[in-house]
């Protein structure tokens, strides 16, 4: 029996898996009540945060499931996903300047609590739901802050990681040529 070469088509889709993914998925579950709870009904900020929030999630997904077929979406969705999140973040700013709250510095002892917290596997909303139904909306959106901080760093990593792998490993095209020939051979 013939033995057929290695397909082209790589692996793709764990987004479950991504640390990023499971910190935007908490940003999303997050910003969610945060904005039912502060904001008035009638708010267009609730709808623009909880958009960006989703953004952030449903493109990793996205990126992650579209990497089969084409890295350069794959780099596209991640980079939006990250662009959204950096808005979300802008918005929550904004929430605590506005309001003349006080903006947790990286190094402060919340802010390094938090960072603790977001080392824990599997990263899950349930990891913060007691924050959420207890604090203030100060320290909330210090939280999210920080949550948000920690996923963008995240997914800066994991661009560079799909920089270096499609220069390592090219594109769908280069893997459907290389398949073509094996298979001519």
């Amino acid at each position: 029996m013939p033995v057929s070469p290695p397909g082209f088509l790589p692996t793709g889709g764990n987004y479950e898996g991504l640390l990023a993914f499971q910190k935007a998925e908490v940003i999303y579950d997050f910003t969610f009540r945060f904005c039912h709870k502060f904001f008035e009904k009638k708010d267009r900020t609730i709808d623009q945060m909880i958009q960006a929030a989703r953004s952030g999630k449903k493109n990793l997904l996205e990126g992650s499931r579209a990497a089969q077929g084409s890295k350069e979406m794959e780099i596209k969705l991640t980079c939006v996903a990250r662009a959204s999140l950096e808005e979300l973040l802008d918005d929550y700013l904004d929430y605590l300047r506005a309001r003349d709250l006080s903006i947790w510095s990286k190094t402060s002892r919340e802010a390094l609590f938090v960072r603790q917290l977001g080392k824990r596997e599997p990263q899950t909303y349930e990891l913060y739901r007691a924050f959420m139904d207890t604090r203030p909306p100060e320290v909330l959106a210090n939280i999210a802050v920080c949550l948000i901080n920690q996923a963008n760093y995240l997914i800066d990593r994991y661009i560079k990681y799909l920089e270096q792998d499609f220069v390592k490993h090219g594109g769908i095209r280069e893997r459907m040529t290389k398949a073509r020939l094996a298979h001519r051979a």
